[in-house]
């Protein structure tokens, strides 16, 4: 009898640098795990790899002064206006740094209480009294900081945002707001700075009367100079590198997904599904942070996890529709149900929230792998295909 379902494992790899070989490295160290469990890789198992290495072997970096040199052809420099940017240290200074250097006056406009994934900018106790103590109006930072009475600072981390951004250039000014629209008081030019809100925020500005409005996705979304670029994010999912570089998020994740799937099939016979992962996606439940600072949890992934999973309640099929069953004849029954699912058209389904199976494992992935020092940027998942019925 079958005592387990769904097991997820972290795979040590060797530190990856530019230029690594990272399908041959990821398919043997699997290859490798698995042999030391005795139980050879399956089609259905899932085999995640973080972005963060991806990106590392592609070569994916940029300098600061890549980004000015970008921001600068885009906008010839001038005044231009920054929108609702994520408050992050490894996420977002170094790229306020070289839009700062792009033009000739950066206007930083935040939102608060929180920005878009939930890192608090003030007291969120404070909100009402902020609000009204500034009439809804867009505020200077130093108006902001008057009243919020100093607590300005993210609780988690003590750091002032405010005064961070004000000071990663000298042509920084910080202005805060619940409206995007405000930034227009100040520039017709605008660089959107939101990750998943960012396309609706451009047309909102753009029938607001913006001139120009390029968001994050098209600053190096082509290589200046030689330097990495992504086609399809731009800078979105960058993380700091060094003092003066980023790591951008990975640009042939699909590529490299089905090289590593047909590595694997050539030496296995098996041909399991592969991800590339980043972010969760997840809310803590205790500070309200939204993990998704990515801008997708899979920028690269293989068929099968493009889908959905189909799945019944067990707990409302056993206690509705077989409550009258008791023992195994009521586990036989419900495993049946499960069996026959795919003709029930939909039935027993209370509750189970239809997302795609390359959000949920990459989530799951970046649970095992962790962000610190685990040194296991690759995860083996098996049985995650499997329901109750497969013995």
């Amino acid at each position: 009898m079958r005592l387990t379902g769904t097991v997820a494992a972290g795979i040590r790899l060797p530190i990856i640098g530019a230029g690594d070989d990272l399908v041959g490295i990821v398919a043997e160290h699997v290859l490798a795990a698995a042999k030391a469990e005795g139980r050879p890789l399956a089609d259905g198992d899932i085999i995640g790899v973080t972005e963060g290495i991806v990106a590392k072997a592609e070569g994916n970096f940029v300098t600061i002064d890549d980004i000015a040199q970008d921001v600068r052809g885009k906008f010839g420099g001038g005044e231009v206006g920054l929108v609702f940017p994520i408050t992050s240290r490894n996420r977002f200074l170094n790229i306020l740094k070289g839009i700062s250097r792009g033009v000739d006056k950066l206007h930083v406009l935040l939102s608060y209480p929180q920005d878009e994934v939930g890192n608090p900018i003030m007291d969120a106790d404070m909100l009402d009294e902020v609000a009204d103590s500034l009439g809804g109006n867009m505020a200077t930072a130093e108006e902001f900081q008057a009243a919020c009475g100093g607590a300005y600072h993210m609780a988690y981390t003590g750091v002032d945002y405010i005064s961070l951004y004000k000071n990663a250039g000298q042509n920084i000014s910080v202005y805060l707001s619940k409206d995007p629209r405000d930034i227009l008081k100040l520039t017709k030019n605008v660089i959107v700075g939101e990750i998943h809100g960012r396309n609706s925020t451009k047309k909102r500005l753009q029938k607001a009367g913006a001139q120009k409005v390029f968001t994050l996705s098209d600053i190096l979304s082509e290589s200046i100079n030689g330097s990495g670029c992504n086609p399809e994010y731009g800078v979105l999912g960058s993380n700091l590198s060094t003092e003066n570089s980023l790591k951008l998020f990975p640009a042939r994740a699909h590529e490299f997904v089905h090289a590593v799937q047909a590595y694997l099939k050539e030496k296995s016979g098996a041909a399991p599904e592969v991800l590339v992962y980043g972010d969760g996606a997840f809310k803590d439940p205790v500070c309200g942070i939204w993990e998704l600072a990515d801008p997708v949890v899979s920028p690269g992934y293989t068929a099968r996890l493009g889908g959905q999973p189909n799945e019944i309640k067990i707990k409302f099929v056993a206690d509705n529709v077989y409550s009258g069953l008791q023992g195994q004849q009521r586990q036989d029954a419900v495993k049946l149900a499960i069996k026959e699912k795919h003709n029930n058209q939909g039935a027993y389904r209370e509750g189970t929230t239809p997302r795609v199976y390359a959000d949920l494992v990459g989530s799951l992935c970046d649970l095992i792998s962790g962000s610190g020092d685990k040194g296991t940027p690759v995860v083996l998942i098996r049985g995650y295909f499997d329901d109750m019925s497969v013995e």
